[in-house]
């Protein structure tokens, strides 16, 4: 066996350790559990319902009422269902209900939960990638991590974008309101897009992503919200969608995702109208590692950053990817959104005014 020359342990913090790390793997096998709970309707089933028996929420699903019991078991010893011992009966708290069953609050968090389940099914790819220093791609992640990604942030941008996001850019909400060009980059299944045409019905919209998949949803959803005549999706990556003079361009929780930043950057710059405006959103990590210890989303945020092989982009490394390309920028500020979800940072940036002699391409 081999062993490991180190100083002795602690027996306390051995034993404190152990326990954390007892309940991480615990956690992990909640994840799909929570799965199964959403995909099955089994969350759904049981508000505002009172004290239910396994028998009776299996017969209100349409499941077996074996795994139902199981299942139940399992959520009640993680405080995710209350167990009433006199009737043998579970119930579902409001609080919980709104995280599991409310699509439009941003509490909404079975999208997490899916998503990180993805991660895990996709952990044989990341430690093959981590041997070889290979990247990988958005295309290479499973279902669950494009379809959770997008359930976990729409309720967000459903709550922020029209009410506060874009009012926060200087005369941007004014020039939609007339008719602007806008390009959302990195669109996923559209539902930036299809928020902004909403609201902004005279602006018209291209969104473009370069997974295939993503973009044949964000077609279906757009046609689903009437808003098709006024969107146009496009399968192109972030270094090369089509069109310029956009009065504004923008990033909504995707920069960290693109392999050359840089790049789309540059092209931001390329295709934006003179006074127009990119704008970014990016979750709202800190700028250094002591910066995310012991803070819920400082470890959610980086665990995502190595299992989706992506770069969080924190306030000081946005200053620098922005001013290397040739934009001014400021930071709105933090968005919370709900104080209990991970927060963004907002940023809005400008094309930098540069002397003539200095116009060629940034390095």
């Amino acid at each position: 066996m081999a062993t490991i020359d180190q100083a002795l342990p602690d027996p306390d913090k051995l034993e404190q350790f152990v326990f954390r790390a007892l309940e991480e793997v615990g956690a992990t096998l909640n994840a799909a559990l929570v799965v199964m709970g959403d995909r099955l309707g089994l969350y759904r089933g049981l508000a505002g319902a009172g004290a239910l028996t396994p028998s009776e929420l299996a017969a209100r699903t349409g499941t077996a009422e074996r795994y139902v019991r199981e299942w139940l078991n399992a959520q009640a010893a993680g405080g995710y269902v209350d167990y009433h011992p006199a009737e043998g009966a579970y119930s579902l708290p409001p609080e919980q209900a709104v995280v599991f069953c409310d699509e439009d609050s941003p509490a909404y968090l079975p999208g997490l939960f899916q998503n990180a389940l993805g991660s895990v099914l996709d952990s044989p790819r990341i430690t093959d990638a981590a041997r070889t220093g290979a990247g990988v791609g958005w295309h290479q992640h499973n279902h669950h991590v494009h379809d959770g990604c997008e359930r976990f942030f729409r309720p967000g941008y459903s709550a922020n974008l029209v009410a506060s996001w874009l009012p926060a850019l200087d005369g941007v909400v004014e020039r939609l309101q007339r008719g602007a060009r806008v390009a959302d980059v990195g669109c996923g299944h559209g539902a930036s897009t299809i928020l902004m045409a909403q609201a902004f019905p005279e602006s018209t919209f291209v969104g473009s992503d370069y997974h295939a998949g993503s973009i044949e949803t964000a077609r279906r959803r757009a046609e689903q919200a009437g808003v098709a005549d006024r969107i146009r999706f496009e399968v192109e990556p972030a270094a090369a969608y089509t069109g310029e003079g956009y009065d504004l361009v923008t990033m909504f929780d995707c920069l960290h995702d693109m392999g050359d930043p840089v790049g789309a950057a540059r092209h931001v710059l390329g295709t934006l109208a003179p006074d127009g405006t990119w704008m970014i959103v990016e979750p709202a990590a800190g700028d250094r590692v002591e910066d995310n210890l012991f803070v819920p989303q400082g470890d959610l945020y980086r665990r995502v950053e190595e299992t989706h092989v992506l770069r969080l982009y924190p306030p000081d490394e946005m200053d620098a990817l922005l001013t290397r390309v040739g934009f001014t920028w400021e930071r709105l500020r933090r968005y919370d959104g709900f104080e209990l979800r991970p927060g963004w940072h907002a940023y809005a940036a400008k094309k930098a005014a540069r002397p003539a002699s200095t116009c060629g391409n940034a390095r």
